[in-house]
């Protein structure tokens, strides 16, 4: 449609791409939180849209000579070119409503956000920052879950990370997981749950395996929004379901409960 117009996913209107933008990648007719990268998460997050990168270059390996239609260095060569991405999670630091926070914010356009090697030593290291400098920290899940490629090496990463959020308890130091649309499997499964308080923007399909499975295991028909944000709230698997507009604002004010500031 060129460069000035985009289909809504969802309910498939005709939009003034700009339109949409302006909306923070929401679609203005019916609400549909379009998918964005990590570097716009951050921008969106963080004061002025300010923050410094660090754990910068580190690369995932092919531990495992792994193929399947081709060989799984080459994959990363390729997604690396095409993203100017290391890997699918990036890790920052910068103020939120004049708090320090640390942000790890996963990248889905980076083999569908999927959890390797890189990604739990980058989400675990935001983690371990976090306790050393005794500073809140928020990740934004976006993720098909654990990175095939990796095998055992990727289904690693959620004992790892979750016995860092454990340290980060015991310290009673603030994490918030922020869950977006997709995020499933073993991210799932591990940080993307285990936040102090876990929210979710609106629609975010989020899961373990996918409802075909389920349905086939348990012989029985799923209701309908199954592992959708809205039906997971209302069952209690979430906090809460917060708009895009309406995020930082919301966290920020979490950030100062959890700190024990005054408003």
């Amino acid at each position: 449609m060129g460069d000035r117009w985009s289909r809504c996913n969802n309910c498939r209107r005709i939009l003034y791409k700009q339109d949409i933008l302006d909306n923070l990648y929401v679609c203005p007719a019916c609400g549909f939180h379009f998918r964005i990268s990590a570097k716009k998460r951050l921008e969106l997050l963080y004061d002025n849209g300010e923050y410094k990168l660090y754990d910068k270059n580190i690369s995932s390996m092919d531990a495992l000579g792994f193929k399947d239609s081709k060989d799984y260095s080459d994959r990363l060569k390729e997604q690396r070119k095409k993203t100017s991405l290391k890997d699918a999670v990036l890790n920052a630091e910068g103020f939120m409503g004049g708090i320090k926070v640390l942000i790890s914010a996963m990248d889905f356009s980076f083999m569908g956000g999927s959890m390797g090697s890189v990604v739990g030593e980058k989400v675990t290291r935001a983690f371990e920052r976090a306790l050393d400098e005794k500073i809140p920290v928020i990740v934004v899940s976006c993720s098909g879950g654990a990175r095939m490629q990796e095998g055992v090496l990727s289904l690693m990463q959620m004992m790892k990370t979750s016995s860092a959020i454990g340290r980060l308890d015991q310290a009673g130091i603030p994490y918030i997981s922020v869950i977006t649309d997709p995020t499933t499997g073993g991210t799932t499964a591990s940080y993307a749950m285990l936040g102090d308080i876990n929210i979710a923007e609106p629609n975010a399909l989020i899961g373990f395996a996918g409802p075909r499975v389920i349905e086939q295991t348990i012989k029985e028909k799923l209701p309908k929004g199954f592992q959708r944000a809205e039906f997971l709230l209302e069952h209690g698997m979430l906090d809460d379901v917060v708009e895009r507009k309406n995020l930082r604002s919301y966290l920020i004010c979490a950030l100062r409960v959890f700190l024990n500031l005054a408003s």
